[in-house]
């Protein structure tokens, strides 16, 4: 567990487009850690008993971000949790500032891989408007130098499973962390 141990209980926000496996992702890698797992739609869900579709449909998608900025400061203020966002919450640089208190990472998946994965979706409140493809390329281009600003990004191919991207997260988060006191190199006597 030197892994966990160098996190210091620090907070894991992944971000990404919808279709992105946030979730999936989020909950193998917080079992990994022994960390909580929050994914912040489903807090929503659950606080509002509505789906996302139906607060975008009755209240609006600026509702819907306000709610959705209330569940990260709430969040962030615990520690030991890994947490899927919803994938507009790099929209507002209110949430970046709650984001900043953990590791931002982002699942960034091929256009052409989160149209096979979003397909048969028909709950997704932005996806309702064009075709599939050209949406999710209009969502990408707005957003793109938002998620490049995660602190890490892990590229996820079509075949990779959400234990594969664990893997290559475990691999990937050192190289973000400050070094123990035991990878230090020793002080020279003054």
């Amino acid at each position: 567990m030197e892994l966990r141990n160098r996190l210091g209980g620090v907070n894991i926000y992944l971000v990404g487009m919808m279709g992105s496996g946030k979730t999936t992702t989020g909950k193998v890698l917080a079992k990994r850690l022994g960390y909580g797992f929050v994914d912040t739609d489903a807090v929503i869900t659950q606080v509002r008993q509505q789906s996302i579709r139906e607060i975008f449909a009755r209240e609006g998608e600026a509702y819907f971000r306000q709610l959705e900025q209330q569940v990260l400061a709430e969040v962030s203020s615990y520690h030991h949790l890994v947490v899927a966002t919803g994938g507009g919450i790099v929209l507002s640089s209110l949430n970046w500032s709650y984001l900043r208190h953990g590791i931002v990472v982002w699942l960034h998946v091929p256009i052409a891989v989160l149209c096979e994965r979003l397909a048969a979706d028909a709950e997704r409140p932005l996806l309702q408007e064009q075709p599939l493809e050209e949406r999710l390329n209009q969502i990408m281009a707005d957003r793109h130098a938002l998620y490049a600003q995660a602190d890490l990004e892990v590229v996820i191919r079509q075949t990779d499973t959400p234990a594969k991207v664990c893997d290559r997260l475990w691999e990937a988060l050192p190289s973000i962390l400050k070094p123990i006191a035991s990878d230090a190199p020793p002080k020279e006597p003054c």
